[in-house]
């Protein structure tokens, strides 16, 4: 019986080519197939380092369909490396329905460490990094894009979004109507290329200082916000502590939590952080 092929997930770099790896460099030699989400792009990548494969296009308005035909491609042996334009496939990039339908289907899938803008972005940030949410592109259109901030309003995680160049000013206005004009903000713009720019401030000064110029709101951009701030010791009631007790001797914390945050209208975590803290 044939063996079946292997899907290999290789990040490439985001801008500096010498950010590829040695293992990605020898992946590339040894599968059959490559599959892209520009085949024209990462054509210019492998032709620099000399790499002739076919190319198998594989894009956001493709992948449900293609990814049938890769599996099936797989199952007679063929050995595919799927990369996107940039960075490590799959975040904010295709290559989830492939991987899903791989792993269903019984195919090895290794991946290989490498570039990724969100990350390199954090851990130059000064922003905690110990905990952090990753939302890729807010929505285009700002009554959305404020109604998923309004959705993180209350996120004591680090966020991380992609911005676009056209969008990064309206997004930042969005920002700061939602979060506040003070939230500290850092924008990673063009990471590893010549004029990677990494800026910290507030939102209100940040967007000032990026409509002051318009060369400093182009190229690739990483947006890293810092988490809601801990409200220092919220207050509650004797009445609500009262309850929460009672209540949590017959329900679960939660649950309990949730009931009393509901009747004296506070945050239901911060309720159940103080039954952690105090019921034990």
């Amino acid at each position: 019986m044939h063996q079946t092929g292997i899907l290999y997930i290789v990040a490439t770099p985001i801008g500096n080519l010498q950010d590829i790896t040695q293992r990605a460099l020898e992946t590339f030699a040894q599968v059959d197939l490559i599959a892209a989400e520009d085949t024209r792009h990462s054509g210019l990548l492998l032709s620099h380092y000399g790499i002739k494969k076919p190319f198998f296009a594989l894009h956001d308005h493709n992948e449900q369909q293609k990814a049938d035909l890769l599996v099936e491609k797989l199952q007679q042996g063929t050995n595919i490396a799927l990369i996107s334009d940039a960075g490590t496939p799959l975040i904010s990039d295709p290559g989830f329905h492939l991987v899903r339908k791989c792993r269903q289907a019984g195919i090895k899938v290794v991946p290989l460490p490498g570039a990724c803008a969100a990350i390199t972005a954090l851990c130059a940030s000064g922003i905690a990094s110990d905990r952090f949410c990753f939302e890729g592109f807010l929505p285009a259109k700002s009554k959305a894009r404020k109604d998923k901030l309004q959705n993180l309003a209350e996120e004591d995680r680090t966020l991380i979004f992609y911005e676009s160049t056209h969008r990064i000013l309206d997004t930042l206005q969005d920002i700061e109507d939602v979060l506040g004009a003070e939230r500290y903000i850092v924008l990673a713009r063009e990471i590893t290329k010549t004029w990677e720019t990494i800026i910290g401030d507030s939102v209100a000064a940040l967007r000032q200082w990026l409509s002051e110029d318009p060369n400093r709101t182009k190229g690739e951009m990483v947006l890293i916000i810092e988490g809601k701030p801990k409200a220092e010791n919220e207050e509650f009631s004797p009445q609500a502590v009262q309850a929460l007790t009672l209540i949590a001797k017959e329900l679960p914390l939660k649950k309990a939590a949730a009931i009393v945050a509901e009747l004296y209208g506070y945050k239901k975590n911060a309720l159940y952080q103080f039954g952690l803290e105090n019921l034990g």
